[in-house]
């Protein structure tokens, strides 16, 4: 009898990550059905001395960087030598600082170097996604780490997309980047969403969030969009993948709005 053996014989989904971030990745993979494989590429975020220390880029200069040449652009063309079938840039940062427009360039840009293979930004598709469900007024939720001043800058951002925030904050789990559990982020979103939200929206690629989802949306009765849930669930349609993802929140069962 054959058995699972990772070939991503349905599809095999690139992913450009912070070389710091193993979250993006281990996400993508809990998500992913059978048939459809993961593969990251790091994205040196700092410089490195002449004796191999890193020194590493942080806050809204770390945003910006990370959508800079040549890095990205060249881990883009390695994983399009797979090749992948679509390729995500995991940087929800990046979207804030760079606004609507910077999104639109990055994409061109790097569709350029992998050769016509789709790229995938998460805010870009968080906006589809709540449009595919009917969700105009948002809670937006931040990692930790987020500074006061890019929790502003996702807040301008949905502003500008059309969207109405009705709360949004960094959730204070930790004081520092890294592991956040499900039941922390649960427990924030209980006591903070109000009534008034459509829909909650949980920014930051790096916080790990999709194990907290389904049991969300079962206690506030409204669906719940994570950086990486909603890149992956646009990333399965570029692919022209219908299987199903259950376990990770209802947009799963949504299609792709007109004309996306």
């Amino acid at each position: 009898m054959w058995r699972r053996d990772g070939a991503g014989w349905r599809a095999r989904i690139g992913l450009l990550t912070p070389h710091f971030d193993p979250v993006p990745e281990t996400e993508f993979q809990a998500m992913a059905p059978p048939g459809v494989s993961i593969h990251a590429a790091r994205v040196p975020l700092g410089t490195f001395d002449s004796d191999g220390n890193f020194s590493l880029e942080r806050g809204s200069g770390a945003a910006r960087a990370f959508a800079e040449p040549p890095h990205i652009d060249n881990c883009a063309t390695l994983l399009a030598s797979i090749p992948a079938s679509v390729i995500v840039c995991a940087y929800t940062g990046s979207s804030y600082v760079l606004g609507a427009d910077g999104d639109d360039a990055l994409k061109a840009r790097l569709e350029t170097r992998t050769r016509g293979i789709p790229v995938v930004i998460p805010m870009p598709a968080c906006c589809l996604a709540l449009r595919a469900l009917g969700a105009r007024k948002i809670a937006l939720i931040h990692p930790p780490w987020f500074s006061a001043d890019l929790d502003e800058s996702g807040v301008t951002y949905f502003l500008n997309r059309g969207f109405e925030v009705v709360h949004h904050a960094p959730a204070p789990l930790r004081s520092d980047f890294g592991e956040v559990a499900p039941a922390q982020i649960y427990d924030w979103a209980r006591r903070t969403v109000p009534a008034s939200a459509e829909a909650v929206v949980i920014g930051g690629n790096g916080l790990r969030a999709i194990g907290a989802i389904e049991a969300l949306e079962r206690d506030v009765g409204r669906p719940v969009l994570s950086a990486n849930q909603v890149a992956f669930w646009q990333a399965l349609h570029l692919a022209g993948i219908e299987a199903s993802v259950g376990n990770y929140g209802r947009i799963f069962a949504a299609g792709l709005p007109a004309g996306a």
